[in-house]
């Protein structure tokens, strides 16, 4: 099947890829822009149905404007296409919507897939009711619905202040917010966030907020379990910073929004042979690159959270900064000025996501805590006791006990499940090198296979499973 060719293909149509397509098509090269889902904009600039923007408004009208000057910049915008496989430098792609299979190529590649939300298993945290503050931001923003009446947010990262306002903005009671860690308490390496004042003064406008609508911020406290029968009904939370044992706290809910920030999306960035190493704070993969995210494969650059989480402007400052490094891979020379200035912009904003990293830690107990009769792997039901036993046998490294257990090998793949089953198994097999990563294997995502078979079953099936 020949593949399309363009002289960039950009995969992921969120802010970073949404701003390198800007660039790129206004530089007069040929651009192709997938994305698996049906709207331009990715997680951030995702817009609302006609409906409810009719009644409320555009949402984050800055998106809108970004993604009506792509189109106008002659960008071929492929949405309901899924990036599936790779082979020889040539992207495999599939319709969601009919199944239909097709190759793209370009003479530069750029990798924007974003990032997933990293949950670390607890009792209780499969009962309905239970979320992710992503989730509730996008029921709350997009479709204006709340996830409850009564609402506790917690776990770690800046990202819990807007989840809550947004919240609190819907007549939600948000019973507490708690964070793992103490980033807002004084201290010298938060008073090196007043080198930011732009993020300084966005933090304060939450935290007034959260202090007009008399909602405190627990620091050093965790949600330990969730209780309920049909659904969440109620919550323990933990003290962390009180001496053993911990000082425990039911509080009465009707929903549970817990989440630890941000994974960098790297299956793909993988698959195609791009050289990763660990991240120093998070212990997450990255690819590694350049000052304009080239990656060890010289046409293949990456931009935004797949480079490591540092929040919108970062990712489209990045994008643009691809944009430019794409430029000068097909004989173009890019802006002086521009470039100049988006990298002063990359120094600025790198830092502030080292300091956030740092403010916001995810420790390694975190998971050494996880009881063994609570379920890690939803997918294939594999609980974090059985991960243990099977890790600790000896001769299973990660690998091998994914094999042992299934666990990762459900429609996610590992993408919920992943850092939490190498981080167990890490621990009980003693491994010196450190949490591991399941291999990235076609297809990434699991898809309809009557397309590849060459038949047309009368029920649609898929294919997927990664073992």
């Amino acid at each position: 099947m020949p593949a399309d060719n363009y002289d960039a293909v950009i995969v992921g149509a969120g802010p970073a890829g949404l701003a390198a397509a800007l660039e790129l098509g206004r530089a007069g090269a040929t651009v192709a822009l997938v994305d698996e889902a049906p709207e331009l904009g990715g997680q951030f600039f995702r817009r609302r149905s006609a409906a409810v923007a009719a009644q409320h408004g555009d949402y984050r009208p800055a998106g809108s404007r970004l993604i009506a000057d792509v189109r106008a910049a002659g960008v071929h915008c492929l949405t309901d296409t899924l990036v599936w496989g790779v082979e020889d430098g040539t992207l495999w792609t599939s319709r969601t919507d009919t199944g239909t299979v097709a190759s793209i190529q370009g003479r530069a590649t750029l990798l924007a897939p974003g990032a997933f939300e990293r949950s670390v298993p607890f009792p209780g945290w499969t009962l309905p009711g239970v979320c992710t503050p992503g989730c509730a931001l996008h029921f709350a923003t997009l479709d204006r619905i709340k996830v409850g009446d009564r609402v506790v947010i917690a776990g770690s990262g800046p990202f819990l202040l807007p989840v809550a306002v947004a919240l609190l903005e819907l007549g939600t009671s948000v019973v507490g917010l708690f964070e793992l860690g103490t980033p807002y308490r004084p201290s010298i390496r938060a008073l090196r966030s007043t080198a930011h004042p732009a993020r300084v003064r966005e933090l304060a406008s939450y935290l007034l907020v959260l202090r007009r609508h008399g909602v405190k911020i627990r620091q050093g406290s965790r949600v330990v379990a969730a209780h309920g029968r049909e659904r969440v009904e109620t919550v323990t939370v933990a003290s962390i910073n009180r001496p053993n044992p911990p000082v425990l706290e039911e509080l009465a809910v009707d929903a549970l929004c817990v989440g630890y920030g941000f994974r960098p999306s790297v299956e793909l960035a993988r698959l195609m042979g791009c050289e990763c190493s660990a991240d120093a704070a998070t212990g997450d993969l990255l690819p590694v690159t350049d000052g304009f995210g080239r990656t060890s494969k010289s046409d293949v650059f990456v931009a935004g959270e797949v480079m490591g989480i540092a929040g919108v402007q970062a990712a489209l400052n990045r994008g643009r900064l691809a944009a430019y490094g794409m430029l000068v891979q097909l004989g173009q020379t890019p802006p002086a000025t521009r470039v100049a200035l988006a990298r002063w912009r990359a120094r600025r904003l790198d830092a502030f996501a080292r300091l956030t990293a740092e403010l916001f830690p995810i420790p390694a107990w975190l998971y050494k805590a996880i009881p063994d009769d609570t379920l890690v792997c939803r997918c294939e039901s594999v609980a974090a006791g059985e991960l243990r036993s099977a890790a600790g046998l000896g001769w299973n490294d990660l690998q091998a006990t994914k094999g042992f257990t299934r666990a990762g090998m459900g429609p996610c793949q590992g993408r919920e499940c992943g850092n939490t089953v190498a981080s167990l198994v890490a621990d009980a097999s003693g491994s010196p090198g450190g949490p591991g990563a399941f291999p990235a294997r076609m297809p990434l995502k699991p898809i309809p296979y009557p397309r590849l078979s060459g038949n047309e079953p009368p029920e649609p099936s898929s294919v997927g499973r990664a073992e």
